[in-house]
């Protein structure tokens, strides 16, 4: 089954990091934590992240920022 929509596509660390507008040390404490989708492995030495997955990520982080009146 082949989807090649947004929910099958996969983007890269620098790609993450520019769109959550976060360092790489935040990116692993975050993963750590489990508040941060974890990476699917694609070969023995590169990962990357589901796009829907670091969508829903931001979007939570937006709808979280509001209810709290602004402060994230």
């Amino acid at each position: 089954m082949t989807k090649t929509n947004q929910s099958s596509t996969l983007i890269r660390r620098p790609e993450v990091l520019q769109r959550c507008g976060i360092s790489n040390t935040t990116l692993h404490r975050l993963i750590n934590a489990g508040d941060f989708p974890s990476p699917i492995q694609i070969s023995p030495r590169a990962v990357a992240w589901v796009e829907s997955e670091i969508n829903e990520w931001i979007e939570q982080r937006i709808e979280a920022s509001r209810n709290q009146g602004g402060a994230a």
